[in-house]
């Protein structure tokens, strides 16, 4: 019987060659910690929401006149495309958006630009129409988030803003900056009525020679061998320096005469009632994102070492400051994890150290950093990153992932303390009699987050992670419980305890005897009167 147990199966051949075992450990260990400080690291995961919207302003028109000029139009125009779902459209005063959903398989990108070309070749547009601003609806995720703040003119503070940003752009590390809290800029142009008579113009012919000058046309597109290429003229100023330069008018010798020599032209903003305060003073807040590869923590420290830096410039009176960090929730999180980690550690050993041999203990311990880290080898593969969607799923999975292991390291233990077969008989033999059981347990787990997957829409993209995480913990635990456990405990032998050893061999006799009675003079008599009475068990749980 020992020689089949030694030769036939698979757990059989790792019981008895340990080098593999160790390597398989080793391979998880360090392979996850070498993947895990090269997965992305994100606060939240990118995701596209399939969605591109389109926005046409439209100055001064009812909603009746921004659905005829703009919204029919533009849907008519993309509706057929492939990849387009749905289309909407909100017609209000001044200005339209549409709205097209994209199909679950389409690929964003290629239906953007088709929508794109489709939207360029539109020559309906009422005249007054300005440039439609198509967009792929993708969500951002802030990194940090600053304030510059002080009793300046508003110009100044965002000249200020815009001089930070530029600074904070220089690094590496940061590449997309937006300002937020200021009104939106604008140019004020003002022409006496006495200059309009001298030179017999009105305001509606400066307006328009100001419109010709800040155009954007569509030029149709020329198609070559490589694809099709778009054309498009550009005409645009966007300062009031510019724009005083425009001509307007002639004079009597047949002289341009320019917007700057018959009014003033100055750089404002809109009137608004909006405004943005911190601690009392005007402000501009500055957005700070991650894109691509970035990691949270690279911007984070980029950000605090430059503020030193940046506050040594800032004129008096005007000060920096972070209002807000999402990287602290990340840092959080992972902190979490670690901490629950190590303290499921500990009270794994702990606990089964009562009961069992501690080396038995430390092996079946070992099946938590074997089973997370080696998850972490295929994440890459899975396209997955370590955001808070797949920490919260490894957060589930610390107080499960020890389960099978337990279940096959007390069945072995058991084997070895009767005697009757070697440590490695006793390993093979004490593993497969509890590997359907154990593989059944962690199937169930798998199977309770398997609907998550096949959640709908943005939902979908955001649960879909957790089940990937846990099922891959879960599978790794399985292995590692079945091939390389037996083959560490194959070669625990019993030993005669010593000193300190032997005292604390002794109480861990003592309290394992005292749950071996109280097992079989109190839960076992028990049990039989459950099993005696099963209907009415199964009633008052019911109830419960």
């Amino acid at each position: 019987m020992s020689d089949l147990l030694r030769h036939k199966g698979p757990i059989a051949w790792m019981a008895n060659n340990p080098v593999a075992a160790n390597l398989l450990m080793a391979i998880c260990l360090l392979g996850g910690l070498a993947f895990f400080t090269t997965i992305k690291q994100e606060v939240f995961p990118d995701l596209s929401e399939n969605v591109v919207s389109i926005r046409v302003a439209y100055p001064g028109a009812a909603p009746e006149e921004v659905e005829q000029g703009i919204c029919r139009v533009t849907e008519e125009a993309i509706r057929s495309l492939d990849g387009v779902k749905e289309v909407t459209s909100t017609a209000g005063q001044g200005s339209g958006s549409i709205q097209a959903e994209l199909m679950l398989d389409a690929e964003p990108m290629k239906v953007y630009q088709d929508i794109q070309k489709k939207v360029d070749r539109i020559t309906t547009y009422p005249k007054d129409a300005e440039e439609p601003q198509v967009s792929l609806s993708v969500r951002r995720n802030e990194a940090i988030k600053l304030v510059i703040y002080g009793d300046i003119p508003e110009s100044s503070l965002c000249e200020l803003a815009e001089t930070v940003r530029d600074r904070l752009l220089q690094s590496a590390s940061i590449t997309q900056i937006d300002l937020s809290g200021v009104r939106d800029r604008e140019i004020h142009i003002e022409v006496s009525q006495a200059n309009l008579r001298r030179y017999n113009i009105t305001h509606r012919e400066i307006a328009a020679a100001v419109a010709s000058e800040a155009v954007e046309l569509p030029g149709g597109g020329i198609k070559t061998r490589s694809g099709e290429t778009l054309l498009r003229m550009k005409e645009r100023r966007d300062y009031g320096t510019e724009f005083a330069r425009v001509p307007v008018a002639a004079s009597e010798d047949g002289t341009p005469v320019r917007l700057e020599d018959i009014g003033t032209v100055t750089d404002g903003f809109e009137d608004s009632d909006r405004f943005a305060l911190y601690n009392g003073k005007p402000s501009v807040m500055l957005e700070i994102y991650r894109v691509g590869d970035q990691t949270p923590a690279d911007i984070s420290n980029t950000v605090y070492t430059m503020i030193p830096m940046l506050r040594e410039q800032l004129p008096v009176g005007v000060q920096i400051d972070v209002l807000s960090d999402s990287t602290e929730r990340f840092f959080q999180r992972a902190d979490l994890l670690l901490r629950n980690g190590a303290m499921g550690l500990l009270l794994v050993i702990i606990l089964l150290g009562i009961f069992l041999e501690l080396r038995v203990a430390f092996w079946v311990m070992m099946g938590i950093p074997v089973s997370i880290l080696g998850s972490m080898i295929l994440m890459p593969a899975m396209d997955l990153t370590i955001n808070m969607i797949t920490m919260f799923a490894y957060l589930i999975t610390l107080g499960i992932v020890v389960d099978d292991a337990i279940v096959v390291g007390e069945n072995v233990y058991h084997y070895q303390q009767e005697g009757k077969l070697s440590p490695i008989d006793a390993a093979i033999k004490g593993t497969r009699e509890v590997c359907s059981p154990v593989a059944f347990s962690i199937l169930t787990n798998i199977v309770a987050f398997i609907p998550l997957m096949f959640l709908p829409g943005t939902m979908g993209k955001i649960m879909g992670m957790l089940p990937l995480v846990v099922i891959t913990v879960f599978t790794v635990s399985w292995l590692e419980s079945l091939y390389i456990l037996p083959a560490h405990l194959s070669h625990v032998r019993q030993r005669t305890p010593h000193g300190v050893n032997a005292w604390i061999h002794n109480r861990q006799q003592i309290l394992s005897l005292a749950f071996t009675r109280w097992v079989h003079e109190k839960y076992s008599p028990f049990l039989d009167r459950c099993l005696h009475h099963r209907y009415l068990v199964v009633a008052a749980s019911l109830a419960l």
